[in-house]
């Protein structure tokens, strides 16, 4: 750092905070490190009684931290229009959520450049359901300056594309399928629909239809079948998942001709749930089978599933199985979710 007459500062940075003092008014920094002074400011600076400064000197191929994050910014939501980002300030900027979507993470990458040192990008969970003006990741130059160098292995690491993207959801048409004899004869009242009609109003969707097949086997296929005929985007079967003889639901979901992605998944409140796709007329339909949790606890695998689904999103056993670690639900009173880490 250099010291220089306050008059000749202009397009410097300061090496420090510099504190107005009003007495019974104010007293705080009036302009903080890392400000790169303008002509305005150099009145202010007099007022405040700094003849001189003490400012960074400039060097070949240092860079600013504010110039800095703003490659950091870059580097998580390139030219989106699915994000916005705040003015760089002491070398942060806030990352927020532009549209209502599903944020997707580039995990490796992410880590990658965080291991470099003397930056960082702080992110909330992958694969959250967003909402437009929710936060999303924060980033920060450590050092007041920092190599360009540095900065432009970041950006190798990262890559072409960015680390953050939102992919909104899309309209859906669901058709639900009641299992269960008792609901079926009338005998007790359907409690699981009403909990879906809650849980799908919170993304555009449409539901098509209830079928009440009991527990036979084959009523259960053809409703299936049917629902896929009348132009279903997305079909739920509801109960009848446990491994119980009378439990029908999955052999049923099989006898479509549905490919069995997975039948049981590492979450709780949701072990015994099923995903499945359906191909019909060149459209490929998720079919889910949900157990009992899914009508009585507040949150289960199904709220973790149901948005990546309605991305358009194709899972995977794998993506399932991924569901392990963070997949136990506390059962908080009141619940927090998502704002937790169930399914992170």
């Amino acid at each position: 750092m250099t010291y220089i007459k306050t008059e000749d500062a202009v397009g410097q940075v300061l090496c420090h905070d510099i504190t107005q003092i009003i007495p019974g008014v104010k007293k705080g920094p009036v302009f903080k490190k890392g400000h790169i002074i303008q002509e305005e400011d150099i009145p202010v600076l007099l007022s405040v009684g700094k003849e001189h400064l003490y400012v960074w000197e400039k060097h070949e191929g240092i860079l600013h931290e504010d110039d800095a994050a703003a490659i950091l910014r870059d580097i998580c939501m390139g030219n989106s229009s699915e994000m916005s980002a705040s003015q760089p300030s002491e070398g942060k900027i806030e990352i927020t959520a532009a549209i209502d979507g599903l944020l997707k993470i580039n995990s490796e990458k992410l880590l990658a450049v965080n291991s470099l040192g003397q930056m960082m990008i702080a992110t909330i969970h992958g694969n959250t359901a967003v909402k437009k003006g929710d936060k999303l990741a924060g980033t920060r130059i450590i050092p007041l300056v920092i190599e360009e160098e540095k900065m432009k292995k970041a950006r190798e690491l990262a890559g072409d594309k960015p680390l953050l993207s939102i992919l909104p959801f899309k309209p859906a048409k669901v058709g639900i399928v009641v299992t269960g004899s008792e609901i079926a004869k009338g005998l007790i009242e359907d409690a699981f629909t009403p909990v879906l009609e809650k849980k799908l109003s919170e993304y555009d969707t449409q539901i098509l239809g209830q079928q009440l097949t009991g527990d036979d086997k084959e009523k259960i296929t053809n409703a299936v079948l049917d629902f896929a005929r009348k132009g279903a985007d997305i079909i739920l079967c509801t109960g009848g998942m446990s491994v119980d003889p009378d439990d029908r639901t999955p052999g049923a979901i099989k006898d479509t001709g549905a490919e069995i992605i997975s039948y049981g998944s590492p979450v709780l409140p949701g072990a015994m749930f099923l995903l499945a796709y359906l191909n019909h007329n060149e459209k490929r339909i998720p079919l889910m089978g949900l157990p009992g949790c899914v009508m009585y606890a507040g949150r289960t695998v199904f709220d973790l599933v149901l948005p990546r689904i309605l991305t358009g999103e194709v899972l995977t056993a794998a993506d399932l199985a991924a569901y392990g670690e963070g997949g136990l639900c506390l059962g908080c009173k009141p619940c927090h979710y998502p704002n937790c880490g169930f399914g992170k």
